[in-house]
């Protein structure tokens, strides 16, 4: 998620950039958010998610989970390990920790979820996502929103 982790770096890096909505017309709003909780390793936990409407009620489609690797206090990847899409009904683990705290992984579903990602950062490449933050980000923002 080149694409997203270039949008953090920009947004101040992760303690900089807790909320990020992005319009970026005619697609549907871009939201990246820092989440509280960690994920199944103890890494920081970062959504990145596609919202629309039905109803009134906003729907993921789709939205993603990736734990956040850091060295030498830089994000060096995005590792994903939840999918969801509200429309087609579909949530997807791949890695979660047990009531007992052990490390539930489904090496298959660890693969899928990194070819979408792969295959969602090239299109909001494409899509032109990062140039739309760049446009709507306040002069001197230091990444707080």
């Amino acid at each position: 998620m080149k694409t997203i982790m270039r949008i953090i770096e920009e947004a101040g890096g992760l303690a900089g950039s807790s909320y990020i909505p992005i319009h970026n017309e005619p697609w549907m709003r871009l939201v990246i958010e820092v989440l509280a909780e960690s994920g199944p390793d103890g890494l920081p936990v970062v959504s990145v998610c596609h919202y629309g409407e039905q109803n009134s009620d906003l729907m993921r489609d789709p939205e993603m989970l990736f734990e956040a690797v850091i060295n030498d206090g830089l994000l060096q990847e995005l590792r994903p390990f939840y999918f969801r899409n509200d429309y087609l009904g579909i949530e997807r683990w791949a890695r979660q920790r047990s009531d007992r705290g052990e490390l539930i992984c489904k090496s298959g579903e660890v693969r899928e979820l990194e070819q979408f990602a792969q295959l969602w950062d090239r299109n909001l490449n494409q899509q032109g996502f990062l140039e739309a933050f760049r446009r709507c980000r306040p002069e001197g923002d230091g990444g707080s929103r």
